[in-house]
């Protein structure tokens, strides 16, 4: 598959995801480069996750969708299936990829992921023992990577304004 062919294709998954933008969800490429996007995934309602915001980027090659693209949470976050560097172990994003698979099932698999992790397939050990043996001190770790979340983006928010002064 050419790079051609990979634009062409990331065009369509923009096109969808700006017609009928799924909740909880929002993404976009970069201004300059339509192979890397930005990410932003709202942590579900009714979950500990609620309120949450956090940043992935996304980065994809030529061989898109035959090969997945590569995703990293930006954002820090504790969770069993999320590495400390922030790349994630989805079964999707490797070995269960399917061409068939797009931005917004992705981003969708990934937000359901924060509130059914998998941890017999962890990629942070102490979040997957905790999420097992002590759920209420998983609980509360993830109420403070949330409550990092929502400091990070009014920190951004304050930074955006003074540039714009």
């Amino acid at each position: 598959m050419s790079e051609a062919n990979a634009r062409k294709r990331l065009l369509i998954d923009l096109k969808k995801l700006s017609q009928s933008p799924p909740e909880g969800i929002s993404a976009c490429p970069d201004e300059d480069d339509i192979m890397k996007w930005t990410c932003v995934i709202f942590g579900p309602d009714d979950t500990i996750w609620e309120s949450g915001i956090f940043q992935l980027s996304m980065t994809f090659t030529e061989e898109y969708p035959i090969k997945p693209p590569k995703v990293v949470f930006i954002s820090k976050m504790f969770h069993p299936n999320v590495y400390p560097n922030g790349n994630i172990c989805l079964d999707i994003l490797s070995s269960q990829w399917s061409p068939t698979y797009d931005v917004i099932a992705i981003l969708s698999s990934i937000q359901l992921l924060l509130n059914e992790p998998n941890p017999s397939s962890p990629a942070n050990g102490e979040a997957a023992e905790l999420f097992v043996r002590n759920k209420r001190e998983y609980n509360r770790r993830v109420r403070e990577i949330v409550d990092e979340s929502l400091k990070a983006v009014e920190d951004e928010d304050d930074n955006e304004e003074e540039e714009a002064e």
